[in-house]
């Protein structure tokens, strides 16, 4: 079949490539010149929401999806009724509003931080007395790698909170003081069938997720995400992966965002699972059968934010991939991944230790270098 995928970047370059190895083509929708999707397939260079490129791409597509869920709602309609889109815009358009989204939590009755709206700056002060010290203040849209959000933890910090986050639509959530931080990834397909990968934790730095490990040994937090992810998928009539953040708190979770797309934290599947993430998106957007979403191995991944040394492109432990998204590095910038598998846990925990040794010392010469 021939897919037409809105955005060309890490996401949708791995889409691609699951899709050529399903015998698809791909035909991305990208405003950048050289995006990191173009190894993968023909590119559209425009805005997302240019109607002659929109319509361009639904000529030479039996399907669209999407990869990032800051898409325009509105590009999504512009696209003919005969188009196929998946997933369904309705899930793009509750998952783009947190205030929507934390209403569709507790329809579905997944557990979630008390929270209260914020409009205007007495609503802040309202939503503090109500909620107490810590809370968290968020934009209700386009927030992501912990852009949009402030920890208010005192009183004399709302005015700092406001001043950088006020004059736009927000939300206050209560802080959840988490163990750690999990998802769990799954994926629905046209004729209803559906399946999860594991649970997987995620640890974070400055916002910006910096490992995952799979899979997460707590049956009873497994079986919770799980119910809790499919009660979205089928609510949402879903078609295509999806992904849930929650927080665990004592022997709880509590649900923090789910993505309708695929999802940083399930990279591992690719060298980790039976099939990966973008290969059963790929097979539910176009009708196929859903593959085996296991976990072979203990499996442990690392974001490279910022730079790809030379180092780890010399790792050769084996059981080590290196995944380089083709990218211009720059601060905060996500340019690959590498993915470890073991055995065990404790060899797993080893590799991925040396795998951050090796960007920490870069890192360190790289400052002395600089001085």
């Amino acid at each position: 079949m021939r897919i037409g995928i809105i955005g060309a970047g890490q996401l949708g370059r791995m889409l691609g490539f699951a899709a050529r190895e399903l015998g698809h083509t791909c035909t991305f929708l990208d405003p950048a010149d050289n995006p990191p999707a173009a190894a993968a397939g023909a590119t559209l260079c425009a805005a997302y929401d240019d109607a002659d490129a929109l319509a361009a791409l639904a000529r030479g597509a039996d399907v669209v999806t999407y990869e990032f869920e800051n898409v325009p709602i509105d590009a999504l309609l512009q696209l003919p009724a005969d188009t196929p889109v998946y997933p369904p815009p309705e899930a793009l358009r509750l998952a783009q509003d947190r205030l929507s989204e934390k209403a569709l939590f507790a329809r579905l009755d997944i557990p979630l931080p008390p929270y209260r709206h914020v409009d205007e700056r007495r609503d802040l002060d309202a939503a503090a007395a109500d909620l107490g010290f810590p809370l968290v203040l968020k934009t209700r849209r386009f927030g992501y790698d912990g852009k949009g959000q402030f920890v208010v933890r005192a009183p004399e910090d709302s005015n700092v909170a406001w001043e950088m986050l006020g004059g736009r639509p927000l939300v206050a959530e209560a802080w959840v003081p988490f163990e750690r931080e999990v998802s769990i990834i799954g994926a629905r397909g046209l004729s209803g069938e559906s399946c999860a990968w594991p649970l997987t934790e995620n640890r974070h730095r400055d916002g910006i997720l910096q490992s995952s490990l799979a899979p997460v040994n707590d049956a009873g937090l497994t079986a919770a995400a799980s119910r809790y992810l499919h009660a979205l998928l089928d609510a949402l009539d879903y078609i295509g992966v999806l992904a849930l953040e929650l927080f665990v708190s004592g022997n709880g979770l509590f649900a923090n965002e789910f993505a309708p797309r695929v999802h940083n934290s399930g990279h591992w599947t690719i060298e980790g699972s039976t099939t990966s993430q973008f290969a059963n998106h790929i097979r539910a957007v176009t009708g196929d059968r859903l593959g085996p979403a296991d976990c072979r191995e203990f499996v442990g991944m690392v974001n490279l934010i910022g730079s790809l040394p030379q180092s780890v492109r010399d790792f050769t432990d084996h059981r080590a991939t290196l995944h380089d998204y083709g990218k211009t590095p720059r601060p905060g910038r996500k340019l690959g991944h590498v993915t470890v598998c073991a055995a065990d846990a404790a060899e797993r925990d080893r590799l991925l230790a040396s795998v951050d040794e090796l960007l920490r010392t870069a890192s360190a010469n790289a400052g002395t270098t600089g001085r």
